[in-house]
């Protein structure tokens, strides 16, 4: 007897926990239905007919012992657990298998924050050349007539580039993209109230964030320090490269009205203090 002959698909009858509820009756008509097909008188042109009928008779005869039935309902119901977790495991590795590929996807794609550091470090080098020169340029405007070799120009002209922009100069910033945008020529405006703004670079229109270059460290120190923009859309500034050490005050101008309006507190007192002072020596020696 084949192992693994379902009987139940031998009589065609439905398999499985359905099969494991027919009686016994249903079982002794699905046997005759087939006999009457399968018997040897009415197949006589078939060699194999013997062979079929025989299989008939012998899956009926262990559906009909209750022993043997029984038995049988067990074997199908393992068959059908070992089926099922050999599907559960099929599908468990093909689970492993999408993952350990997206895993691999995931290694080898670019990294984001590597590729905005790349975009940025781009366009740092592209306004420091720019910089350089619309510097250039205005000095090539306030030099002598004098002629001088274009070769000689294009080298010194080079060597400004290369020394490129003071990155604690430098400010980015970033804002979201809600409300009133941000254009270069707003964010000039904004910076200029802290100091002499050098040149603005948007760069990029779709996550809101630009490059903006003050003239002085100080000028830098003190935008990262109170810019806030408008209240709506609020401004992150940061230094492209923070201050390493303290800056050195900014030189005060020759004429006494900018000394004036630097002067507070206990420094203005001083400076009204030596005026009278002078004036009260003056008035002595007129006496």
């Amino acid at each position: 007897m084949d192992m693994n002959e379902d009987h139940y698909e031998v009589l065609g009858l439905p398999s499985g926990e359905e099969g494991a509820k027919l009686t016994e009756k249903e079982i002794t008509k699905a046997y005759r239905v087939k006999a009457l097909v399968l018997h040897p008188d009415k197949r006589p042109d078939d060699p194999d007919a013997g062979v079929h009928f025989q299989r008939l008779k012998s899956s009926y005869e262990i559906l009909k012992d209750e022993k043997a039935r029984k038995l049988f309902d067990e074997l199908l119901k393992v068959k059908r657990q070992q089926k099922r977790r050999h599907l559960e495991r099929d599908a468990k590795r093909q689970r492993m298998v999408s993952d350990l590929e997206a895993r691999e996807r995931a290694a080898f794609a670019p990294d984001p924050a590597a590729k905005d550091r790349e975009e940025e470090e781009r366009i740092s080098r592209k306004l420091a050349e720019e910089v350089a020169r619309i510097r250039a340029m205005h000095a090539n405007r306030g030099a002598p007539t004098a002629s001088v070799p274009k070769k000689e120009n294009g080298r010194v002209g080079k060597e400004s580039a290369e020394q490129g922009v003071d990155k604690e100069r430098v400010l980015k910033v970033t804002w979201e993209k809600v409300g009133e945008d941000y254009t270069a020529e707003r964010l000039r405006n904004l910076f200029s109230t802290f100091g002499e703004v050098e040149d603005v670079l948007i760069k990029s229109k779709k996550k809101g964030s630009a490059l903006v270059v003050m003239a002085t460290k100080d000028a830098a120190v003190a935008s990262t320090r109170t810019m806030t923009g408008d209240l709506s859309n609020p401004l992150l500034v940061k230094p492209l490269q923070p201050v390493a050490v303290p800056l050195a005050p900014a030189a005060q101008k020759s004429d006494a009205p900018d000394r004036l309006n630097n002067l507070v507190g206990t420094g203005y007192q001083s400076f009204e203090d030596a005026v009278l002072k002078k004036l009260a020596q003056a008035a002595q020696k007129q006496k």
